[in-house]
């Protein structure tokens, strides 16, 4: 059901994203705070929705399709936003490429192997890999209006980076095991043509 707890809090998410890009056209210390602002209550937002729907017993399938989706599209349009406003540049843009080419990569796989009925578990370090992402990108958001109290703008380019080798690791996982099962289909599939 759409107006369930957890699926709100994932179309939050999904609300917050025209904001946070407009407000990358009026470049200021305070609209960064309130950037980073918006940008924290969807992180927030993308813990308690599962968290909600697993406690409160409503998990379902619209929740299990928005949730992803909704995790991609605001990492991508910051990711976008923030290369193209300058905020990152030169050879840190293949950082965000990484990023995004194994978020579609990813996505595709999980799509087919749905098709077939075979799940692909988040790993711990995929995890890991969108913890550092997250923070990677609040501190690109905030960037220099935080310059008297730490380097934000130089944390979230290391921590882009970091994600973007957990990014290469975690996506070559995925898509190991996923060829695997779809070599291992295509043999039986072989195998049975034989017959």
């Amino acid at each position: 059901m759409i107006t369930s707890l957890p699926n709100l809090l994932t179309l939050s998410r999904i609300l917050v994203i025209p904001p946070i890009v407009v407000l990358f056209f009026f470049d200021s210390p305070t609209i960064r705070w309130v950037m980073l602002g918006l940008y924290v209550v969807a992180c927030i937002t993308d813990f308690f929705d599962g968290w909600a729907a697993r406690s409160m017993n409503q998990v379902s399938n619209l929740g299990r399709f928005l949730d992803p989706i909704a995790d991609k599209l605001l990492v991508a349009s910051i990711i976008l936003m923030v290369a193209a406003t300058g905020q990152l540049d030169g050879v840190d843009i293949i950082a965000c490429l990484i990023i995004l080419i194994r978020e579609i990569t990813v996505s595709g796989l999980r799509e087919h192997l749905a098709e077939v009925q075979i799940g692909v578990p988040v790993s711990k370090l995929a995890k890991w890999k969108t913890t550092i992402q997250m923070l990677a990108l609040g501190f690109l958001l905030i960037g220099n209006a935080a310059e008297n109290i730490l380097p934000a703008h130089d944390i979230g380019r290391a921590m882009i980076w970091a994600a973007a080798v957990l990014t290469v690791i975690t996506g070559f996982d995925y898509l190991r095991a996923g060829l695997r099962h779809m070599t291992e289909t295509d043999m039986a599939a072989l195998k049975n043509q034989d017959k």
